[in-house]
This record gives structure tokens, sequence and C-alpha cells, in this order.
């Protein structure tokens, strides 16, 4: 491509197709990241329950706020 071939017209998806065409599309880049970042607030998501559910365990083993039979 030359420095002055857009002065020569042509077809622009032609053009746009053969420079970008080893590069990700910013549509396709966009859903990847959301799609990794879905992925990772699940995992913290997941993480968090689980300590609050540990937490609730101790407290219920060390007679918190209230008793409870549970003997898990």
């Amino acid at each position: 491509m030359g420095l002055l071939s857009w002065l020569g017209g042509g077809n622009d998806r032609q053009l746009a197709a053969d420079r970008y065409a080893s590069r990700e599309s910013a549509s396709d880049k966009a859903a990847r990241k959301r799609r990794s970042g879905h992925r990772r607030s699940i995992a913290e998501a997941a993480a968090a329950g689980e300590k609050w559910e540990r937490k609730d365990r101790a407290r219920d083993r060390k007679g918190g706020w209230r008793r409870t039979d549970w003997s898990d």
C-alpha cells in the first residue's frame, strides 16, 4: 500500500479486509472481554458465598446470635 494509494479510490471493503485481516475485530474483542469478565465474577461470587458459609458455620458452632441443633 503506497503513501498516496487512497487517492486512487477503490473498494474500501476489500482494502480493509486486506489491511486488517490478521487483527481481531473490535466487536469480537469486546465480546471476549465480556465473557472473561463474566467468568471471573462468577468465581468471585462463589468464593464470597463460601466465605460467608464458613463464618456462619463457625458462628453456629460457637453459639453465636442464634442457637441451632445442626451438627455440621
